[in-house]
């Protein structure tokens, strides 16, 4: 996952996201609301919605719950400005809880953390491929990343093969500890690359989830 791959939508890509076919009586009109981040699937909160509160959530494109404490719609961030765009919402097979995916705009929790659950797991590489997203932009003075950025993709790409090779070398020559850190090396300017040429962890993991199960050109399947 990326930050830049699942951008919050207009209201009417969920406009064929049916409200009558979620199990609204089973607790008192309520339904519980899970929300992760898009971009690294970890957990930011529990939250709960009546249809009103789902429906000006599918609206505006910011999620909205509904407190069972104040009796009344809150949408999350409308004092702070730590608002959830919404970039996905599902049910579960029962159609009585949501998922919910969402883009943070600042911390989740009151406290001032990212997540309500601290402990929550989360994509390692998602969270590098959104660090790396955001050197990019800001190209903060003294960072190896922002010195890569600025050297180009041909210096970019060399990187990634001599990496390579020296994942190669550590896996025939090297004890595990030393193959592991060069596999990481090789991931972080693998993904340093993609970001250069205007591609994200996403855009590669696309072609896996559209590889798998399938034959891969000419092969026997994975």
């Amino acid at each position: 996952m990326s930050t830049e791959a699942a951008p919050a939508r207009p209201a009417s890509a969920w406009a064929d996201f049916s409200a009558d076919a979620l199990s609204w009586d089973k607790q008192e009109g309520l339904l519980p609301a899970i929300v992760q981040d898009a971009a690294t699937l970890r957990v930011l909160m529990l939250g709960y919605m009546n249809r009103e509160a789902l429906a000006r959530t599918l609206a505006s494109g910011q999620v909205t719950f509904y407190s069972r404490s104040r009796q009344r719609l809150w949408t999350k961030g409308e004092t702070s400005g730590h608002v959830l765009e919404l970039v996905a919402i599902e049910t579960d097979c029962d159609g009585d809880t949501l998922l919910v995916q969402a883009r943070p705009q600042g911390p989740t929790c009151h406290l001032g953390r990212a997540s309500c659950f601290p402990q929550a797991p989360t994509d390692t590489l998602a969270e590098l491929d959104t660090l790396i997203a955001r050197r990019e932009r800001e190209r903060p003075a003294g960072s190896y990343t922002t010195r890569l950025f600025e050297q180009g993709t041909r210096a970019i790409a060399q990187k990634v093969g001599e990496e390579g090779v020296e994942t190669a070398l550590a896996a025939v020559a090297q004890d595990t500890q030393a193959l592991a850190g060069e596999a990481a090396d090789l991931l972080y300017h693998l993904l340093v690359l993609l970001r250069a040429r205007g591609l994200s962890l996403d855009d590669a993991l696309a072609v896996l989830r559209e590889r798998h199960g399938q034959p891969h050109r000419g092969s026997e399947p994975a």
